[in-house]
């Protein structure tokens, strides 16, 4: 059930215009690029731990 909800689709533009007031649509663009930091986290960690192998020999 899980990996089902992490690959649907959100429609922000939906979510902004139903927006209660102003500081939602804060919260639904902070949540949108919240996967996208996540990632780049991840893509940066995995490039510095090679490149240290790689520097030491391994």
């Amino acid at each position: 059930m899980t990996i089902i909800s992490l690959f649907q689709n959100v429609d922000v533009a939906e979510k902004i215009k139903h927006a209660p007031d102003s500081s939602y649509q804060i919260g639904v663009v902070i949540g949108s690029f919240i996967p996208f930091l996540l990632l780049g986290g991840i893509a940066l960690w995995m490039y510095n731990r090679a490149k240290k192998r790689d520097k030491n020999g391994y």
